[in-house]
């Protein structure tokens, strides 16, 4: 059974350990989300990939409680599906940020290409805009706001799969080193990639907006 979430309604039919919960954790993983795309600035690859997976692992442990408190809940603030959706495609964001920086590392890449840092800007970009639509989620009375989140997102995305197409194009065009080629072509898969899901978390939030007008 889910209610809409509104917080002065569950101020009156939730208790604090009940469906405010999921707010807290929703924000708790996306937090995390913008510490690790902060942390991808190529100076010390190993030290950076390090970073990021402490912080990836304590994104894995929130989200492993949202599952296991989803069970545990008779109440939830909104569908139960729509918890477990949202939840995992923060996940996948987090699980590709932590891959972009174990392959940098990976490839000992010590000098970042200029479309590298870009595509890590729209990332890092992406996700405060996912973090900021994570927490106007919690109170719906804003939808206006909150939809105003999940476009800029969108719109970033567009911007990430534009950067791509330079990147590739100017990799095969300027490389002769097919192995440069294969690192860099990887990097920035997994770069826009993360972008990408930074749109279906997005996406599943619009999704809860109309559900609960």
């Amino acid at each position: 059974m889910a209610t809409a979430p509104q917080k002065g309604f569950f101020a009156r039919l939730l208790p604090a350990s009940g469906g405010e919960q999921f707010f807290d954790l929703f924000e708790q993983h996306a937090a995390r989300s913008r510490e690790a795309a902060a942390l991808l600035d190529g100076v010390d690859p190993e030290e950076q990939a390090a970073r990021v997976k402490a912080v990836e692992h304590q994104g894995d442990e929130i989200t492993h409680t949202v599952i296991e408190r989803l069970h545990q809940t008779f109440i939830t603030p909104i569908d139960r599906g729509d918890i477990h959706e949202l939840i995992s495609r923060m996940d996948d964001v987090l699980d590709l940020i932590e891959a972009s920086a174990e392959r940098i590392a990976l490839y000992d890449i010590r000098t970042m290409e200029p479309e590298a840092r870009e595509l890590g800007d729209v990332l890092e970009k992406s996700v405060e805009e996912m973090e900021a639509a994570v927490r106007t989620l919690r109170d719906l009375k804003d939808r206006p706001r909150l939809l105003a989140h999940c476009t800029e997102i969108n719109r970033l995305e567009n911007v990430g799969d534009q950067l791509l197409r330079r990147a590739v194009a100017r990799l095969f065009r300027e490389s002769r080193d097919p192995i440069h080629v294969i690192k860099w072509k990887e990097i920035y898969d997994y770069l826009e990639n993360a972008i990408d899901r930074c749109e279906d978390v997005a996406n599943v939030i619009e999704g809860v907006a109309l559900e609960y007008t």
